[in-house]
């Protein structure tokens, strides 16, 4: 795992994305690029059109040209790295990529206008192999464009970068401050052993132990924590601790703490009793804060943080701010 990759994939599916546009995809479907599990493969399985490819793959082209993938991504941001990869694809992967990106608003069905930049310039690819290529294109984008030179296969695209959120959507209501989707990050945490701390503030409810928070059996006396960077300074209302799905891995207890900006820390749960497999919801009384330290007693798995609360102005005119600055 490299530093790119601890970064939100902005384009997976389970955030979201969608590929709504290929010039062709004659073998395999172009939504296998933003599945959300590592490439699977199974030789020697054949259906009507050839070996079956958990990616996208193309005809052979005889007329010249290239092939391309239209991705819009699940959550608008900055993108910081792009990683290629050709798993499974080893006789059939095209030998060169690039990337290009855009930012529009709305839901366009026609981004034949839209102002393209290239954010990977074309390069060199390996079969079977994940190419990483960093990014360093200070602008906010909502698509991205996968070209590939001339033809073949690749099995997933995925484009890791720093959630922004349209302000718009947020100002003036009662939002998830720790939502990922709303720009929130997991800064630190004490263990990832079996899972990311991040995908606690994923949306939706977690299908399984693998959609959330686990950390590894603790045998030292201590507990495990992790620390979440809110969207944006503001005030918790409501949290919501969600073990759901884990039936004999959940913690006993939790406990919530949030950070203000001086850097003190102030109480907002003690340490309270948990359930296996259950939602639980809890009132706070909160000061304005920008962090939230979730510890739980001893180990075990989460598989959503919920905090409800309002933005603070300052937080409300900091996210307008960055919005706008990226946006030009």
């Amino acid at each position: 795992m490299t530093a790119i990759t601890t970064l939100p994939d902005l384009a997976v599916r389970a955030l979201g994305g969608s590929v709504v546009a290929a010039s062709d995809e004659s073998f395999a479907d172009k939504e296998n690029l933003i599945n959300p599990w590592a490439p699977a493969f199974s030789p020697e399985t054949f259906g009507p059109k050839g070996q079956l490819y958990d990616g996208w793959e193309t005809a052979r082209r005889r007329s010249g040209g290239h092939d391309w993938a239209l991705i819009r991504l699940g959550l608008p941001g900055v993108v910081r790295g792009v990683v290629i990869d050709t798993a499974w694809f080893k006789g059939n992967y095209p030998p060169r990529a690039s990337v290009e990106a855009c930012a529009v608003d709305g839901y366009p069905s026609d981004l034949s206008g839209a102002d393209w930049v290239e954010i990977v310039p074309e390069s060199p690819l390996k079969g079977d192999t994940a190419h990483a290529f960093p990014v360093r294109v200070e602008r906010l984008f909502t698509h991205v464009r996968l070209n590939m030179f001339p033809d073949g296969g690749i099995a997933r695209l995925r484009v890791h970068g720093e959630v922004v959120p349209d302000p718009r959507l947020l100002a003036g209501l009662t939002v998830d401050l720790a939502a990922l989707e709303n720009g929130a990050r997991v800064t630190e945490c004490s263990d990832m052993f079996y899972s990311s701390p991040d995908n606690m503030l994923f949306p939706g409810l977690a299908r399984n132990q693998a959609e959330g928070w686990e950390t590894a059996r603790r045998r030292d006396g201590g507990h495990d924590w992790a620390v979440v960077r809110l969207a944006a300074p503001g005030v918790v209302r409501l949290a919501e601790i969600d073990t759901a799905n884990l039936k004999f891995n959940a913690p006993g207890a939790a406990a919530l703490h949030g950070r203000d900006a001086a850097g003190t820390w102030h109480p907002l749960l003690p340490r309270t009793g948990l359930l296996p497999d259950t939602r639980h919801r809890f009132r706070l009384t909160s000061p304005e804060i920008t962090h939230v330290r979730l510890d739980i007693h001893p180990d075990g798995g989460i598989a959503r943080l919920r905090l409800l609360g309002d933005l603070t102005p300052d937080g409300a005119r900091a996210l307008d701010a960055r919005w706008t600055a990226l946006k030009h």
